[in-house]
């Protein structure tokens, strides 16, 4: 058996050659119909796969999920959210108009798959504009005059959904033509009114059910125990409450002083829901809840501004 020992001392490091990689920082820019047209082949991709979820007969999409199994899905902002186009440029115009899918199911919960093919014919109508010399601030400007004009014509025609029926039947549709479903959710707004919570979970049975909770629930308790009303059942009960809700920390009692005069010269209990209640504010809340002054009770929540 043969070693060698190697002295560290011995070795040339200026023969050594390092190599630094480096990240490559450099942005390609891209001007005119150059650009308009790889983000409207981005936009015409995406609107391609959205498109054909439309409406009661539109047709489902199976997107990949990676190392899960691949989902099925008809929704349209779904179906745009899965898209990556593998060029930078045309990913953009994909991007912008996935952007359009999810304000609108944002804002209307549905209309996604529609508010993506509207998008792509201005797209496409505009840049034909473009490149045939007219500006884009007079397009802009006409665009706007035109939805305020077609919104106004789209109210026109509007009707106002008044029968469980024709609930059921709208509902059916959002549930890809399950009409069990549509009518739950029909029965749903019936029981609870259209400005009322609908919320769903994960069953623990076979059976779709619809369960009806009275009044408001929230994943949270009392910040104090000093609020608990029934001390044998551990919990507040307020009748005939004043509620206070405030999407912040309530550090100070000089920033609710004002509301808990006017709550004390009612005579009646108060509910705050807030975000957090702390220091001297909550001190002398409790010193009141004891003392009588005011029949108080905090449930603090994360977050309540969609309350």
């Amino acid at each position: 058996m043969f070693t060698r020992f190697i002295n560290s001392n011995s070795i040339n490091f200026n023969n050594l050659i390092f190599h630094q990689i480096k990240r490559d920082i450099s942005k390609k820019l891209i001007f005119g119909q150059e650009a308009r047209t790889k983000l409207l082949n981005g936009v015409n991709k995406l609107a391609d796969v959205v498109q054909i979820t439309l409406g009661p007969k539109g047709r489902n999409v199976i997107l990949d999920q990676g190392y899960i199994a691949p989902r099925i899905s008809k929704d349209g902002v779904s179906v745009a959210k899965a898209i990556e186009l593998e060029d930078r440029a045309e990913n953009m115009g994909a991007q912008l108009v996935k952007n359009v899918a999810a304000k609108t199911n944002e804002e209307a919960g549905d209309g996604t798959t529609t508010a993506t093919i509207l998008a792509r014919e201005i797209f496409q109508e505009t840049c034909k504009a473009v490149s045939s010399g007219l500006n884009p601030m007079d397009l802009k400007k006409g665009i706007n005059l035109a939805v305020e004009n077609v919104v106004q014509e789209i109210k026109k025609y509007s009707k106002p959904l008044k029968t469980t029926e024709e609930i059921a039947q709208i509902a059916t549709i959002s549930a890809n033509g399950d009409e069990k479903i549509g009518m739950l959710i029909a029965k749903a707004m019936d029981k609870v009114g259209k400005e009322g919570v609908i919320t769903v979970q994960d069953g623990k049975t076979i059976q779709t059910e619809l369960e009806v909770i009275e009044g408001m629930k929230f994943d949270r308790g009392l910040i104090s125990p000093y609020f608990i009303t029934d001390v044998k059942s551990q919990k507040a009960l307020l009748e005939n409450c004043l509620v206070l809700l405030y999407d912040n920390k309530i550090s100070t009692f000089d920033s609710i002083k004002g509301i808990l005069e006017k709550v004390a010269s009612t005579h009646s209990p108060l509910l705050i829901i807030a975000e957090d209640v702390e220091g001297d504010a909550l001190t002398t809340l409790i010193i009141n809840k004891l003392r009588g002054t005011i029949k108080v009770n905090i449930h603090f929540q994360i977050f309540i501004s969609n309350i």
